[in-house]
């Protein structure tokens, strides 16, 4: 008991520990909130920016207040200080980005590093009237906060938060959706700069407290452990505001307990935090997608699986048989089959396993792919005994774009260098549609719909009823029945010329 007390109550009661929980509490939650959108918005380098170039405008406030009113800069003079450098930085990035090519990142890490630059100069030059501690600025002394950072973290959290509370609903949309935000009237402009002044007033409220590097670290991890939990804004700000108390918390008795810097403490703890949360988080965390991706079955094997009961004809299989004929390990098609139940594509009978009806068209699609392809590698000189395997690996290239483009170069073939028929394109061809004479089989039944430049002399006029006929000579002519008994022959040009829609 005496530890627990040692260790949790007693920096409790003391007062620079209250005070740093609390001006650290404060300070967390306003960035947090104010990081979500920041987040959402790819904004994080402004902040760092911000956070950095501030040093010109707390330089500008003491060198003011010693040479104007002969005393020491004290905390309104340097919030105004930084506000104004950090209206210059702003203005300065908008101005490079709009009138070069030079992009936003760009811009930011030009002019921060430019006025960053310009307040260790200053605080160098006039080193007699500038009493800043660089290093104090950067790392911040969250266990020496005085009286005065509390009241300025206090009234800078209430105006940001309330701004954040008025205009939610503005900078929600502005966020996900710019384009319809000023579409509908919104002034997108202004709501931007709104946000960069909120990001801001926080970050010159913060770092004279904890530091540039604990309030970006304030300002982007609590919100990005959010967004790794959340897919809805206002939920998203409120868990941010706890991850960075509980950032704060935590991290304040890792300092009391390695009796180090309270700042970097804090930023380990946040740090640790969401690399938890990056591992365990249900839909985005490491192990879930560990979990999915061992789930995962490769549309490929499934591919492979429907094509191999096709080519059984019709029978049941079993899933040795699937494993013998395809070569996958024996887990990795039991995985596969019980995808292929779920989704439909495969039933599972008595006797063994079977396609579905939806599994039968998604099988023949794949094999007339197949088939096509080793169509075309026959054509192009590939040697028989390679064909079938380069059009296995092919195959799987079968969208649709693709695979009628592959049809039509090859001039509608009906069967492949080995015999088998190759299937119809039964989307296109199904009873309804209207389509191009040439991708229609023998025993089609059509009524002519329009017909082509290219088929003017055909005899066929819009109105009649044709049934397909037999291809002749070897394939490059078709035939077509008229309801009179003529049969007209037509060229492929001709036959792609001529619409019609199938009846049956």
């Amino acid at each position: 008991m005496e530890f627990v007390y040692k260790a949790l109550v007693y920096p409790l009661q003391q007062s620079f520990f209250q005070k740093a929980l609390i001006g650290g509490s404060v300070a967390a939650i306003v960035c947090s909130v104010v990081g979500c959108l920041v987040i959402l918005r790819r904004m994080a380098f402004l902040g760092d920016a911000l956070s950095h170039a501030m040093i010109a405008g707390v330089a500008g406030g003491y060198l003011f207040m010693k040479l104007a009113f002969q005393t020491e800069a004290y905390a309104p003079a340097m919030l105004v200080g930084s506000l104004i450098a950090a209206v210059v930085t702003v203005g300065s990035i908008g101005f490079v980005s709009r009138v070069s090519r030079v992009k936003d990142d760009a811009a930011i890490g030009i002019m921060y590093t430019g006025v960053f630059a310009a307040g260790v100069v200053m605080v160098s030059i006039f080193r007699n009237y500038i009493h800043i501690d660089l290093v104090h600025f950067i790392m911040g002394d969250v266990l020496g906060v005085a009286d005065h950072d509390l009241w300025v973290a206090a009234i800078a959290a209430s105006i940001v938060l309330t701004t954040v509370i008025l205009f939610f609903r503005q900078f929600q949309l502005s966020s996900f959706d710019p384009v319809m935000a000023a579409s509908i009237g919104m002034p997108v402009v202004l709501i931007d700069y709104a946000l960069t002044t909120c990001v801001s007033l926080v970050v010159v409220s913060a770092v004279s407290m904890v530091g540039v590097i604990l309030v970006v670290g304030l300002l982007i991890t609590p919100a990005a452990t959010a967004y790794l939990l959340c897919d809805r804004l206002d939920r998203m700000m409120m868990l941010s505001a706890v991850f960075g108390v509980t950032s704060v918390l935590g991290g304040l008795y890792l300092s009391i307990w390695l009796d180090s810097s309270g700042g970097g403490a804090i930023m380990i703890f946040c740090t640790l935090q969401f690399l938890v949360v990056l591992t365990v988080a249900p839909q985005y965390g490491l192990l879930a997608r560990w979990m999915r991706l061992r789930r995962m079955v490769p549309e490929q094997l499934v591919e492979d699986v429907l094509v191999t009961l096709t080519r059984q004809g019709g029978t049941a299989a079993t899933g040795s048989l699937l494993t013998e004929v395809i070569g996958a390990d024996q887990e990795r098609i039991s995985r596969a089959l019980k995808f292929m139940i779920r989704e439909g594509l495969i039933v599972q009978t008595p006797e063994g396993l079977s396609l579905s009806q939806d599994g039968e068209r998604e099988a023949r699609r794949i094999l007339r792919a197949h088939r096509l392809w080793e169509t075309y590698l026959h054509r192009v000189g590939i040697p028989a005994g390679e064909v079938h395997q380069k059009a296995h690996e092919l195959e799987h290239v079968h969208d649709r774009d693709s695979v009628e483009y592959l049809d039509d170069l090859l001039g509608h073939p009906i069967r492949d260098p080995h015999g088998a028929q190759i299937p119809e394109n039964y989307v296109s061809c199904a009873a309804g549609n209207v389509c191009s004479l040439s991708i229609l089989r023998e025993g089609r039944t059509v009524s002519i719909e329009s017909v082509g430049a290219e088929a003017q002399n055909s005899g066929l006029y819009p109105g009649q009823k044709v049934t397909i006929g037999p291809r002749l000579e070897d394939g490059v002519m078709w035939s077509v029945l008229l309801e009179d008994g003529k049969t007209i022959t037509l060229s492929h040009s001709v036959a792609d010329a001529i619409k019609g829609r199938v009846l049956r």
